[in-house]
C-alpha cells in the first residue's frame, strides 16, 4: 500500500470573494473577485471613481461590506477591525499623505513598530531600503519633499514586517527616480515572501513591479491576466472614456 504524502498548497494571502459595499445607499464595489499569493504583487488599475480606495477600506474593515467575505492567510477576516489585522501581519500605505507632519521622521517609524524594542530591531531594515533617513531621523516629517513623505509611508508600513502590504497610488505626483527607488524596493520585498496589492492609475509603475494585473471598473474586476509582453495597450484600452 502506498500512502498518499501529497501536500496541498498554501492559501492565498488575501482572498476577495463576490465583495460588495459603499457608502450609505451608494453601492460602489458590486462583487469584487481576486487573490494574492506569498511573494506576488497584483497591480489593481482603474480611473478615478472606479472604486479602487473603497475596495481597500473595505479590505481592511473601514467600511462594512454588504456582501462577499475578505480571507487573510485562510481565515476569514471580513470586517475585521483595522488593529486586529496590523497584528495579523497587514499595512497600509494610503494615497493621501498620512504622515505626522510636526513629528520626527523616527518618532513617524516608531509609531508603527509593536514595541521599543521591535523598533531597534526594524531600524536597520529602514535605512537599508531609503538610505536618506539614516541620517535625518531628526527631521520633522513634514519638512521633507513630497517624494521623501510618500518613502517615508512606504518605510514606515515596512516597520511591522508585514506578510501582506496595500498601496494606494504611491506614485501620484512623483519624480521618475523617485518612482524607480520605490519600484526597487516593492520587488525586493515580494523577493522576501511579502503579498502586495498594489492599487495605481500609473501604468508603466505598476507593470514593471507586477506579476499580475486586474482592471477594475464600475465596481467590478473587468479584465485581469499576468504581465506580459504587449499588455500595456490592452490595459491601455480601459483607460479610454
Amino acid at each position: 500500500m502506498i500512502e498518499d504524502v501529497s501536500v496541498s498548497s498554501p492559501p492565498p494571502v488575501l482572498d476577495v470573494k463576490d465583495l460588495s459595499g459603499g457608502y450609505d445607499d451608494t453601492l460602489v464595489l458590486n462583487g469584487v473577485t481576486f487573490a494574492i499569493g506569498r511573494g506576488e504583487i497584483l497591480a489593481l488599475l482603474g480611473r478615478n471613481g472606479m472604486g479602487k480606495t473603497t475596495l481597500v477600506r473595505t479590505i481592511l474593515g473601514f467600511l462594512p461590506p454588504r456582501a462577499g467575505s475578505v480571507l487573510l492567510f485562510g481565515r476569514d477576516a471580513t470586517g475585521r477591525a483595522p488593529d486586529l489585522l496590523v497584528r495579523d501581519g497587514v499595512a497600509y500605505a494610503p494615497q493621501e499623505k498620512a504622515i505626522f507632519q510636526d513629528l520626527s521622521v523616527r518618532d513617524n517609524l516608531r509609531l508603527a513598530a509593536t514595541s521599543d524594542r521591535a523598533f531597534r530591531h526594524a531600524l536597520p531594515r529602514a535605512f537599508e531600503l531609503f538610505p536618506l533617513f539614516e541620517h535625518r531621523l531628526r527631521q520633522k516629517a513634514g519638512t521633507l519633499s513630497g517624494g521623501e513623505q510618500k518613502m517615508l509611508m512606504i518605510a514606515r508600513a515596512l516597520m511591522v514586517a508585514p506578510r501582506l502590504l496595500l498601496i494606494d497610488e504611491i506614485s501620484e505626483g512623483l519624480q521618475p527616480s523617485v518612482i524607480r527607488q520605490i519600484a526597487a524596493v516593492l520587488r525586493g520585498e515580494r523577493d522576501t515572501g511579502t503579498a502586495v496589492l498594489l492599487i495605481e492609475q500609473n501604468i508603466t509603475f505598476a507593470l514593471d513591479v507586477a506579476d499580475r494585473w486586474a482592471v477594475l471598473k464600475r465596481g467590478g474586476i473587468d479584465d485581469q491576466g499576468t504581465i506580459s509582453a504587449g499588455v500595456a495597450s490592452q490595459i491601455a484600452d480601459h483607460f479610454a472614456i
